[in-house]
C-alpha cells in the first residue's frame, strides 16, 4: 500500500506515521507512504505518482481535506479516502466522495489498525484469474489479461494482452464452463473464445481485437455475439454514469 498522509499540525503527523510504522512491525507487512502538511503539496503529489489510501485531515488552513478530496476523485476514483477530524459533523460531507470512512482524533491506533488490515489483507487476494499446466508448469493466467482462447486439435492457446501465449494441453470444453460464466467473455467461433473488453471491433466478418488479431466470427453466433457485446458495454457505460 501507498500512503498519503497530510495534517497541518506537526504533533498529528508525527503520531500517525509512528502508529503506522508499530502496524508494520506487529504486522511484518510494508507500508510505503509520503507526509505533508497542507493540501497543494499533497495534490501536486498525487498528480504524479498514485496513492492507494489518503490519511487526510478535513481542517486545514488553505485548501482544506474535503476540497482536496473533491479534487483527487477528478483524476483518481479508485483511491481511499479516510479523513481525521475532531468533530463527526463532517460524516455527511464525506459520503459525497466516496470516503472510506473517517476517524477521529486524537486517532484511537487499535481503529486506526483494523482499517490497515483491511486494505492489507485485500491486497492479498490472488487477482481473478485460472490455472492451467503448461509443459512441466503451472501458470496463472488473469482473466484481465487474458485476449482470447484458441483450441486446435488436442492444444489450447491462452493468448495475452501482453502478446505471449500460453499452450497447454485440453479441449475448449475445459475451459469453457470457467470463462463463459463471465460477463466479459464470449465464444465466437467454435475454436475461439474472446474476452470482449479486448474487442476494438465486431462484425460479421470476424473480431479485431486492440492487440491488432484478427479472429473468425461464426455466422451462427455472430448475432448472439453482438448482443453479449452490447450488453457488456451498456453495462459499462452506466456504472461509469453511477
Amino acid at each position: 500500500m501507498y500512503l498519503a498522509v497530510c495534517d497541518d499540525l506537526q504533533s498529528e503527523r508525527e503520531g500517525i506515521i509512528a502508529a503506522l510504522e508499530r502496524w508494520q512491525s506487529r504486522r511484518g507487512a510494508h507500508l510505503r507512504y509520503r507526509v505533508f502538511n497542507n493540501a497543494s503539496d499533497m495534490l501536486d503529489a498525487a498528480r504524479e505518482e498514485r496513492f492507494t489510501l489518503y490519511l487526510l485531515d478535513i481542517l486545514m488552513p488553505g485548501l482544506d481535506g474535503l476540497e482536496a478530496s473533491r479534487e483527487i476523485r477528478t483524476f483518481d476514483e479508485s483511491a481511499e479516502i479516510v479523513f481525521l477530524t475532531t468533530s463527526p459533523g463532517f460524516a455527511y460531507e464525506s459520503y459525497g466522495v466516496r470516503a472510506l470512512d473517517y476517524l477521529l482524533k486524537p486517532v484511537e491506533e487499535e481503529l486506526l489498525f483494523a482499517l490497515l488490515d483491511k486494505l492489507w489483507f485485500a491486497e492479498q487476494r490472488p487477482a481473478e484469474g485460472m490455472t492451467v499446466k503448461s509443459g512441466y508448469s503451472l501458470i496463472r493466467v488473469l482473466f484481465s489479461a487474458l485476449s482470447h482462447v484458441e483450441v486446435n486439435g488436442k492444444q489450447l492457446y491462452f493468448n495475452l494482452v501482453d502478446g505471449s501465449v500460453h499452450q497447454a494441453a485440453g479441449t475448449m470444453r475445459e475451459v469453457e464452463t470457467v470463462l463463459l460464466a463471465r460477463p466479459e467473455f464470449a465464444r465466437i467461433h467454435r475454436s475461439y473464445i474472446v474476452n470482449l473488453y479486448q474487442v476494438a471491433e465486431l462484425s460479421a466478418t470476424g473480431v479485431c481485437t486492440f492487440a491488432g488479431q484478427v479472429l473468425p466470427v461464426s455466422r451462427l453466433l455472430y448475432q448472439q455475439v453482438q448482443e453479449k457485446y452490447m450488453d457488456l458495454l451498456f453495462a459499462e457505460r452506466k456504472e461509469g454514469e453511477g
